[in-house]
């Protein structure tokens, strides 16, 4: 799609692979452009029931955003880079809106933009070196999606003491807090990923991408109002309820078709 991108999808899975190691997979004003346009696609097709984000080699999940890239665009005279007001999409903000359920596996690094776009995603594994911080503070830049999301990901203080400090926190610390959900020995990183993201292929695409709508639209609404959401898909009338019932009562594993 874009030059240091990789997106194809197999099986009912999306998989997007920021692909600039010499770059330490940083994100490039391609890059993030390509996230935008591989995030909206796979918001769309219905033949995609999940997505995997990782990066490419052994380093680095992502650096963040590219700063030789803006320090050439400084020196250019260009517009500074003010978060939400440049004519495209913020490609985090739309990775968080993906309908479908998005898992980040953090190969390395994940620093800036590039912590940003995995807390983006809804479930992230990482490697057991992997290394994650908002180091914008010691560059002058704002991280605008982590300030506001990374509060809602672990206790207060922490996210206060992460942003004012920029410090690095290991893999196994932020599991502590959960900022990763499970953290496993670099060489299992790919399969463990996969296994996560097939089993969620076993379950029924639209009770999941329910969960999710769910759990964006009610998180800061009281239980009473939460719970009178009329949040869609609707999993209860579907074909796929009435496959997974049938599927129980005859003993085998259900055949969802996501209707």
């Amino acid at each position: 799609m874009s030059e240091g991108l990789r997106v194809e999808v197999r099986d009912r899975v999306g998989y997007v692979t920021i692909d600039r190691p010499e770059r330490r997979n940083a994100l490039g004003a391609e890059v993030m452009a390509g996230l935008v346009e591989a995030f909206v696609r796979f918001d769309a097709d219905d033949d995609v029931w999940a997505v995997l984000v990782t990066g490419a080699g052994d380093q680095a999940f992502s650096a963040g955003r590219d700063l030789k890239e803006l320090a050439g665009q400084d020196a250019a005279g260009g517009p500074p880079p003010s978060p939400m007001r440049q004519p495209l999409r913020n490609p985090f903000e739309v990775v968080l809106e993906c309908r479908k359920p998005t898992v980040a596996a953090l190969n390395g690094a994940a620093m800036g933009g590039g912590l940003e776009l995995a807390m983006a995603c809804d479930v992230r594994i990482a490697a057991d070196h992997a290394r994650l911080a908002l180091p914008e503070a010691l560059r002058g830049m704002g991280a605008n999606f982590g300030s506001v999301v990374l509060p809602r990901l672990v206790p207060l203080g922490i996210a206060y003491d992460m942003l004012y400090t920029g410090r690095t926190v290991s893999a196994q610390e932020a599991e502590r807090w959960g900022l990763v959900n499970r953290v496993v020995p670099a060489a299992e990183l790919a399969d463990t990923a996969e296994g996560y993201v097939r089993t969620l292929l076993a379950n029924a695409p639209l009770t999941i991408r329910r969960y999710k709508a769910v759990i964006q639209a009610g998180l800061h609404q009281s239980p009473a109002a939460a719970l009178r959401l009329d949040v869609r898909p609707d999993p209860y009338s579907s074909e796929d309820r009435v496959e997974g019932v049938r599927a129980f009562a005859e003993k085998r594993a259900p055949r969802w078709r996501g209707r």
